[in-house]
């Protein structure tokens, strides 16, 4: 079974008189349905994965537009619950520094991050993050680095 392209923010955006608490009172398919299932059910399925570029600036743009509440926070990174992200898409376009990718358009340099995203969406010094904070205060300075991963702090 194919996935279901993500919502386009147009279309989203299109949906007159629809509040954030509306949009969160839509149905949607649980892990366990087709949508989110997967060859081998010990994979995690994650719609959308926050990546390196995120590590030591932690930008939280993405935080305010997404509907369903789905960003967790730590020290110096952000990461998307899987089993709540509805996949729409709001996020990819508010972040910075491009950090958010679907999983089916994630370099395969930056794969490992599936892992780590839900690994530390399951920790539990990781807490829900809604509104947009400032970023890190050397965020400019660490904006064009590359490969920070040994920068990722758990806690």
């Amino acid at each position: 079974m194919g996935r279901i392209p993500p919502i386009s923010r147009s279309a989203v955006a299109g949906a007159k008189n629809a509040t954030v608490r509306e949009c969160r009172s839509i149905s949607m398919p649980t892990p366990a349905s087709p949508l989110h299932a997967s060859p081998n059910p010990d994979r995690t399925i994650m719609p959308f994965v926050v990546t390196d570029s995120c590590i030591q600036c932690k930008y939280t743009d993405c935080v305010e537009v997404c509907p369903m509440d789905c960003f967790r926070q730590g020290p110096n990174f952000l990461v998307i619950v899987p089993d709540n992200c509805i996949d729409c898409s709001m996020c990819v376009p508010e972040c910075p520094v491009g950090a958010i990718y679907n999983e089916t358009d994630l370099p395969p340099e930056q794969r490992h991050f599936i892992e780590i995203n839900a690994r530390l969406a399951a920790h539990p010094d990781w807490q829900p993050i809604t509104r947009s904070q400032a970023p890190l205060p050397d965020h400019e300075s660490w904006r064009e680095v590359a490969n920070k991963l040994e920068f990722l702090k758990l806690a």
